[in-house]
């Protein structure tokens, strides 16, 4: 009897330590599951803001230039076109504005910008007679170009980007109020002088 109580604790204690093996692999198993869980729960999280924050990014980006119209948009993508920029200048005239000072739109009043732009005239204008025209719609633009500038934030002036935005958004007014009812003729707006104190 003793001998067969014996093999039964024997047996009993093979089976718990088979329960206990067979934990222990379970075990390792799972801390390797429990340590790689929760760093790639990590990246994948990460993944995720940095697309929803680019994404977010180009699409505030995009407001600011929103409001023009779709007529607008293609006359800038023809005006960007450089097909033969040696031929298309000799088609063109030139007239240069006086310096616009505009207080900059910042908590900081002391902050300013002073623009000097030129106008490139399509030829389809006659010089002459365009110079007398532009010259008399002068305070019309001047008026306007003032208030655009005045409206701009420090952060709006700065960089490429925005620059080539000003020109484009500058453009497209200029022909709206100088062109209202026909074909736009202010082919480009250049920067002689741009500078913000």
């Amino acid at each position: 009897m003793a001998d067969k109580e014996e093999k039964k604790r024997q047996e009993t204690q093979e089976v718990k330590e088979e329960k206990e093996d067979k934990g222990k692999e379970a075990g390792e198993k799972k801390s390797l599951v429990a340590r790689f869980l929760p760093k790639v729960i990590i990246v994948v999280i990460v993944v995720i803001f940095a697309g929803a924050g680019f994404t977010l990014a180009r699409l505030f980006a995009g407001s600011s230039t929103s409001g023009l119209s779709e007529q607008g948009q293609s006359s800038q993508l023809e005006n960007m076109d450089t097909k033969d920029d040696r031929a298309d200048s000799k088609k063109s005239w030139y007239y240069h504005l006086e310096p616009v000072i505009a207080n900059l739109n910042v908590d900081d009043v002391t902050r300013y910008v002073k623009a000097s732009l030129t106008l490139e005239i399509s030829f389809e204008m006659d010089e002459k007679k365009g110079t007398a025209f532009i010259d008399e719609k002068k305070p019309i633009l001047t008026n306007w170009l003032t208030v655009y500038l005045a409206s701009l934030s420090l952060d709006d002036i700065r960089g490429d980007t925005n620059l080539k935005r000003i020109q484009s958004q500058v453009l497209d007014a200029f022909n709206e109020k100088l062109f209202p009812d026909s074909k736009p003729k202010v082919k480009n707006i250049l920067f002689k002088e741009f500078a913000v104190q």
